[in-house]
């Protein structure tokens, strides 16, 4: 409903404008009726579910062990091979699906040129696991 204005003289003309105070009555009105039905729409019913593990199987990975003395010899799996044999080995695993690990057992005196050689050999295979195996140090005793 519009209303004129009690101050004109002119002649009564209908004010134009909306009238706000009963559509924000009606959003109030919705909003406490959301506020209230909200914690009725989250009722759940609690229920034991047996856990399983769904976990996907991976195949288990062949490892090669590379062992080289202080000397510059090879060990593949503890016998001895030739560089050039190595690199040949090294072409046959890496057609291996998956491929295998490579672990390299080096002497603490073996020359860098050596382990260089190796790690370029395997990369050139198309080799992609690599590893070092160490020895931690010795931990002191603790008082």
């Amino acid at each position: 409903m519009a209303f004129g204005s009690f101050d004109s003289k002119e002649g009564s003309h209908t004010v134009s404008e909306i009238n706000m105070v009963p559509l924000i009555d009606v959003m109030l009105v919705l909003l406490v009726i959301f506020i209230i039905t909200a914690p009725l729409l989250t009722h759940s019913i609690k229920i034991d579910i047996p856990q399983a593990s769904a976990a996907q199987a991976k195949p288990e990975t062949k490892t090669i062990d590379l062992a080289v003395d202080a000397q510059g010899l090879l060990f593949w799996n503890e016998q001895p091979v030739s560089m050039d044999q190595l690199a040949q080995r090294f072409s046959q695993e890496a057609q291996a699906d998956p491929q295998p690990q490579v672990r390299i057992r080096a002497d603490l005196n073996t020359r860098y040129e050596v382990l260089a050689r190796i790690m370029g050999d395997a990369r050139l295979a198309g080799l992609k696991q690599l590893g070092f195996v160490t020895r931690p140090p010795a931990t002191p005793a603790v008082k």
